[in-house]
């Protein structure tokens, strides 16, 4: 029992740990980068007046804050003409990704917007991508799995292993529907699929409506599908099967801007982002091999 827990809270105390030990060096990079690095960029953006941006969807979407902070400053800046949002995500919760793509459906009102599968375009990512002006998808990528999932574990026995019960007070017949601690029951089961059914009868609407497509012709682009940039663009998922040079081209014809001149990412923000995507696969991998031990 006490080994079980030392594992779950070890990823924490990893971090806490390696916090403590680097602390100053962390906060002295960090001052260093401001001076120097962010004097530079500075100094670069005060002569030359960026006019396109490109956003940035990348890993599994669990929240949209920072990627809709980004649109809203798309949006309201002025000399941002036009928008190249790449992605490279399996995607996530529906709310977020739902989000997202309303979010890039009224920026494109105002400006135009180029989707753009630098990896992979699959699930709520796609559906964040559907009201683009244009979506281009690398040769390579995967795109689709237009779907809803409900996916839970059953922990009972590993619980009668280790000597765990839980107690349970509700009021409400489907309070537990979705619970981990047994089987599901045949009426949360069918108060579960009544959810996912209309949450994907959401799903093909937008994107039918957004790409033009028969929504009764579903099962050919939808039904979880998962494609390559080329078959997605025999079912009209994708616009064009070309690489990223080809998309900010794209964007540029759209936009009309003469010279176009990119915004750019901030690099300190940049490389955070990246520290924090490392941490969470790491934990993921880390995770799922211990309960595999148990």
């Amino acid at each position: 029992m006490r080994d079980f827990f030392r594992f779950m809270f070890s990823p924490i105390i990893a971090i806490l740990d390696f916090v403590t030990k680097y602390f100053k060096t962390i906060v002295f990079l960090t001052i260093m980068y401001f001076i120097v690095f962010d004097a530079n960029d500075s100094t670069m953006n005060n002569m030359q007046t960026a006019n396109l941006q490109k956003i940035e969807l990348s890993g599994p979407i669990m929240d949209s804050t920072k990627v809709l902070e980004q649109i809203n400053k798309a949006k309201e800046d002025n000399n941002i003409k036009g928008v190249l949002f790449v992605v490279n995500s399996p995607g996530g919760a529906v709310a977020p990704s739902v989000e997202i793509a309303y979010a890039i459906k009224e920026l494109k009102e105002l400006k135009p917007v180029v989707a753009y599968a630098s990896g992979v375009m699959a699930s709520g990512s796609y559906y964040a991508s559907i009201w683009a002006n244009k979506i281009i998808a690398n040769p390579g990528s995967m795109v689709g799995s237009i779907g809803v999932i409900f996916q839970g574990a059953n922990v009972e026995e590993l619980m009668q292993k280790i000597g765990v019960k839980t107690q349970t007070v509700k009021i409400g017949k489907y309070k537990e529907a979705g619970t981990p601690t047994r089987a599901w029951e045949n009426f949360e089961k069918a108060e579960l699929e009544k959810v996912i059914d209309d949450t994907y009868d959401m799903f093909i609407t937008d994107v039918s409506s957004a790409r033009k497509l028969k929504k009764v012709n579903h099962k050919e682009f939808a039904d979880a599908h998962i494609f390559t940039a080329r078959q997605a663009k025999e079912v009209k998922l994708v616009d064009e099967v070309a690489t990223l040079s080809f998309a900010q081209d794209e964007l540029i014809k759209l936009s009309k801007v003469s010279t176009p001149i990119w915004k750019k990412q901030d690099k300190f923000d940049k490389f955070i982002d990246k520290v924090i995507n490392q941490a969470i696969t790491n934990f993921s991998i880390r995770f799922m091999d211990g309960l595999k031990a148990y």
